[in-house]
């Protein structure tokens, strides 16, 4: 499965904005969906994921209550909405896909190329 992650900008403390994955093929609903960050000089971090059939859903503590995983499987799209950002938010979120929900790294196959996000205070 191919993905492609948009959705990214530059946002003041506070904004709110909608991060996409589009996923190729037809087996979308095959995979769980996460979504990771990577800040400059840092490791890449878990955010978000959500199992195939969108019934379970975890986050970091980080984003806990102020940003919301989801998924369209007729538009083969996962959703990141992040409300409250803060400058802390800045980072490059990537997209990805595997086959049992997690929130390690490793257990995602499939990661798409990485959209920027940069919050200002």
């Amino acid at each position: 499965v191919q993905l492609q992650a948009s959705g990214g900008g530059l946002e003041q403390a506070g904004d709110s904005l909608r991060l996409s994955c589009a996923a190729s093929g037809r087996t979308f609903g095959s995979y769980a969906m996460g979504w990771f960050r990577q800040a400059p000089g840092k490791e890449r971090e878990f955010v978000a994921t959500i199992s195939r059939s969108a019934d379970s859903t975890y986050y970091s503590d980080s984003v806990k209550g102020r940003f919301t995983i989801s998924r369209d499987t007729a538009k083969n799209t996962v959703y990141l909405q992040m409300n409250s950002l803060k400058p802390e938010d800045t980072a490059v979120y990537y997209c990805a896909a595997g086959r049992y929900i997690s929130r390690r790294r490793d257990d995602y196959d499939y990661w798409g190329q990485g959209t920027q996000v940069t919050v200002s205070s």
